[in-house]
């Protein structure tokens, strides 16, 4: 299970700008706003920025330029894989060490979605378990208990991070992980793709006429 919510997609129009600062072309902007504020690429500034992001990283600089900011809810197995990308990538995390023990647990708390049904019914014996571990923190504020919640925790725990990374993050992401064995990744690509331009600055398809 992956969720992503509450995205936000800046800095397109500063980018864009400071992709003709080379040759001092900003005359040639054709951009602007339409009436719900997004940000529209003319004809020639598509132009330069899909000619500028299939040159290679080198070249096109204006993509780190272009920011998005986005709730993703994922297990944390699905986050250790997402840890390796530090470049460029901010997230700022729900915390289990603080406030694991300040909800009740359920099975919904956990992805389950690809789980067997006799796995499904195992998992909710340990979701009972760990409701009964954190009744007994709470009245006894022990730091065993604590620790048998922290410890038990199985990594299908849904945690909620806001991140933050840029459109060149992204194209890294995407490649790399668009055929990944885990579903989780194929809803994070389909996600990206949903993002402005992305079928020309991120994933760098051609025009179908084309």
């Amino acid at each position: 299970m992956l969720n992503c919510e509450r995205t936000s997609v800046m800095n397109f129009e500063n980018a864009i700008r400071g992709a003709r600062n080379p040759m001092n072309s900003w005359g040639r902007m054709d951009s602007g706003y339409d009436e719900d504020g997004n940000f529209v690429l003319g004809p020639n500034d598509m132009s330069l920025a899909r000619r500028l992001r299939n040159a290679g990283s080198d070249h096109r600089k204006y993509i780190r330029q272009i920011f998005v900011s986005v709730d993703i809810t994922a297990p944390l197995y699905w986050w250790k894989e997402y840890d390796t990308y530090k470049v460029s990538t901010v997230a700022n995390s729900t915390s289990t060490m603080h406030k694991i023990h300040s909800k009740p647990f359920s099975i919904d708390d956990f992805s389950h979605d690809h789980m067997t049904p006799e796995t499904l019914e195992f998992m909710n014996q340990m979701v009972e378990y760990l409701e009964k571990v954190r009744n007994r923190y709470l009245e006894t504020k022990s730091k065993d208990d604590w620790y048998d919640m922290i410890q038990l925790l199985p990594s299908s725990y849904n945690q909620m991070r806001t991140c933050t990374m840029n459109y060149e993050s992204l194209i890294n992401m995407y490649f790399a992980r668009r055929n990944h064995k885990l579903a989780e990744w194929h809803t994070f690509c389909d996600w990206v793709m949903t993002l402005p331009y992305a079928k020309e600055l991120i994933a760098a398809e051609e025009d179908e006429e084309a």
